[in-house]
């Protein structure tokens, strides 16, 4: 598989993989490893598409926890490989992101692989994560576009990275009442097109 056809997110994922079988002492990374990597990040793109598609995010993340302190360990080991479970897992997210018409492979399509491998399948039907509900949240994150560079997760996210969504925050009460600022909001209005009528 081509390094510079995976998006900068899955590298960095798979980066940080690297480094935690190494800082525990496995032989080999695993798609666990892979998964803790994508899940961890505050405000990654893996933890947003778990919680649309219905996962409860902090069990899973535990649960992988508990699943990488049952593996074997090799004491002194500095020397990692890519395991064949890993490998395929790689080339099963490969050919979903080409179904779907993608040019990058991205952590999207490593999730949806994974619910196929054995490792961590389970771990994610147990977090209550079905191919069909990660299919819809994937869907809705894209905004039916295709990854077709290696920063589109990284625009995909800016939004939420950057914004706050208004909405959202009005439906859940979070925001004050409009009713009596009748002055602020004409004032507002007023500067908001004096700005567009100068552009």
């Amino acid at each position: 598989m081509r390094m510079d056809k995976l998006t900068h997110s899955l590298q960095a994922a798979l980066g940080e993989a690297q480094s935690l079988a190494i800082g525990r002492d496995h032989p080999f990374i695993e798609p666990l490893h892979l998964l803790k990597a994508m899940m961890d990040p505050a405000g990654s793109g893996t933890r947003a598409l778990l919680l649309a598609a219905g996962a409860t995010v902090e069990p899973l993340q535990a649960s992988v926890d508990n699943a990488l302190g049952a593996m074997a360990t090799v004491s002194g080991n500095e020397d990692v490989h890519v395991s064949q479970e890993t490998q395929r897992l790689l080339n099963r997210a490969d050919k979903l992101s080409q179904q779907a018409g993608d040019t990058y492979l991205s952590t999207d399509a490593i999730l949806l692989a994974m619910l196929e491998s054995k490792s961590t399948a389970s771990l994610l039907s147990e977090a209550g994560v079905t191919a069909q509900t990660l299919r819809k949240a994937i869907e809705s994150a894209r905004g039916g576009e295709a990854v077709q560079s290696a920063e589109s997760e990284e625009t995909r996210q800016a939004l939420e990275k950057y914004t706050v969504d208004l909405t959202e925050r009005a439906a859940a009460g979070e925001l004050d009442p409009v009713i009596g600022r009748d002055d602020e909001i004409r004032r507002t209005i007023q500067v908001l097109q004096r700005r567009s009528c100068k552009k």
